[in-house]
């Protein structure tokens, strides 16, 4: 065995933004990743374009989000099945109330500068081809450069992608519907571009999207009824491409190819795992879900689902928390991913039937959009990834566990706001002050005693919000996971003092 393959307490397999984020992560929490990757070099295009707000906001609590902003082309609306009538963002309670539009292969080369700054390895031409796993550990088979060895580790993450070896192997299901329909896609230059840095046109014959990459290259996604039926093992030509554009938009806008021009076909196949666990053996991103790329919700799916395995993973490695912590996972993340699958499904259903009454369900819904402000907001909300919820209780009502807590600006803590308090990936009781409470009363949710048997996977802060945020002024206490969302809560209203279930979360005090 090569000194490149000795001990990992994790092997994640593939190395792309999901492989990537988890590994970090994971890092974070303190234990031992390697990144296995069985291509040589990235894929010089992007499939991915869009990165949501809830995804920014996770890059945020770890300190990073700035790389991303500073490259990206922040957007303040998006687009719903490819309508004319657009969803604003700009009302969305957060720091990026907008889509940021950056090649996923950028993202990538973010990602993985910030895992050579933690020090993880990432591993090219590492195919793994097998596992097995025991009750101690999972043992793999990887063909390396070096020839084929043999790993032993205690977890392993598949992170490779809608035909994940990873899956296969671990005997987990597949569900769902092979594709029906295909569409194109493509990568180019425009000589004559239309205004703007996007363009959304709907025809009796189908719909077309654009934006601008730069660089005078724009990304081309015509949904062609025309061209509805051909295989998903088609290949696709330039002139495909120009002839739908022409069909949808009576223009080719100057279409030139070059040799970097990038044509691709996508089919509408919608499967997931129904768990993302078997053993020792676990799944994120594509491994674990795919769809048709509607609204471009796929990598950020996959990027929540790392941030979601990343501490829990770690935590039931090193033995900070209860093994019913890592059970979590599954059970918070299939039902999120059953929701986009969903979603996407009904989007698909608005601009790829070519039926008299699909163009007409499509141009009333779109007339709906424009008519219901509601309406916006409730999918701006819904693609924004900030409406996740992981209480399992749906509709509206007032924040608690579960819940998302946004990045509220605080007075008197070590960090001007939340997300600076999350940044070492911990768990942080936020005993949040107002001038109404007693010295006595702050103190209630927690003792100093109680926080000391924590104190290697938890901050205690003290502070007063510094700004108005209705939603979560009635709050004494919080418990905030080390991904965002609310663990425990204490209102102001409870009179009798509550102690926060900490063992339930983080297992017994010390035992780490």
């Amino acid at each position: 065995m090569s000194a490149e393959l000795g001990s990992h307490d994790v092997v994640v397999v593939g190395a792309g933004p999901v492989g990537m984020w988890l590994a970090a992560e994971l890092h974070r929490g303190g234990v031992r990743p390697v990144v296995m990757e069985r291509r040589a070099e990235r894929p010089p295009h992007s499939k991915a374009l869009t990165i949501y707000p809830r995804t920014l906001e996770q890059f945020a609590m770890r300190g990073i989000a700035g790389r991303w902003t500073a490259e990206g082309m922040p957007v303040p609306s998006s687009h719903y099945a490819i309508l004319t009538n657009r969803l604003d963002l700009s009302f969305l309670d957060t720091r990026f109330p907008y889509t940021l539009f950056l090649p996923q292969r950028r993202t990538e080369e973010l990602l993985a500068a910030h895992l050579a700054e933690l020090g993880v390895p990432v591993l090219r031409e590492h195919t793994v081809t097998e596992l097995r796993q025991d009750a101690d550990a999972v043992d793999l088979d990887v063909t390396t450069p070096d020839g084929t060895r043999r790993l032993r580790a205690p977890y392993v993450v598949g992170c490779d992608g809608a035909g994940s070896a990873v899956r296969k192997a671990a005997g987990l299901d597949w569900a769902g519907e092979p594709t029906a329909w295909t569409t194109i896609l493509g990568d180019t230059e425009l000589t004559d571009p239309p205004q703007g840095r996007a363009l959304t046109l709907n025809r009796p014959g189908g719909s077309i999207y654009m934006v601008d990459l730069g660089g005078g290259r724009w990304r081309i996604a015509p949904i062609d009824h025309a061209t509805l039926a051909d295989p998903v093992s088609k290949p696709v030509t330039f002139a495909d491409l120009r002839a739908s554009t022409l069909r949808l938009a009576g223009t080719d806008f100057g279409m030139r190819e070059t040799p970097d021009t990038w044509l691709s076909r996508v089919g509408d196949e919608a499967r997931h795992a129904p768990a993302y666990q078997a053993g020792r053996v676990l799944l994120a991103g594509d491994a674990a879900h795919v769809h048709f790329p509607a609204g471009g919700q796929g990598l950020n799916l996959g990027l929540q689902d790392a941030a979601n395995l990343g501490w829990k993973l770690a935590a039931a490695i090193r033995g900070l928390a209860p093994a019913g912590v890592l059970n979590t996972y599954s059970a918070e993340r299939v039902p999120v991913a059953l929701d986009v699958i969903a979603d996407s499904r009904a989007q698909c259903a608005l601009f790829a039937n070519p039926t008299q009454a699909g163009i007409a369900l499509r141009d009333r819904f779109n007339d709906l959009l424009g008519a219901h402000e509601s309406l916006r907001k409730d999918l701006a909300l819904r693609l924004s990834g900030l409406a996740i919820r992981y209480d399992g209780q749906a509709g509206d009502g007032s924040p608690g566990e579960g819940w998302r807590v946004p990045d509220l600006d605080l007075r008197g803590a070590p960090a001007p706001s939340v997300f600076g308090l999350l940044r070492s990936a911990r768990f942080v009781l936020l005993v949040i002050s107002s001038p109404e409470d007693t010295a006595t009363a702050v103190q209630e949710p927690i003792s100093a005693e109680l926080a000391a048997g924590y104190r290697d996977r938890l901050d205690v802060v003290t502070a007063a919000l510094a700004s108005d945020h209705s939603d979560w002024a009635g709050f004494r206490a919080l418990l905030i996971r080390p991904d965002g969302y609310v663990a425990w809560s204490h209102h102001r209203d409870m009179r009798a003092p509550v102690a926060p279930p900490l063992a339930e979360w983080l297992g017994d005090p010390g035992c780490g």
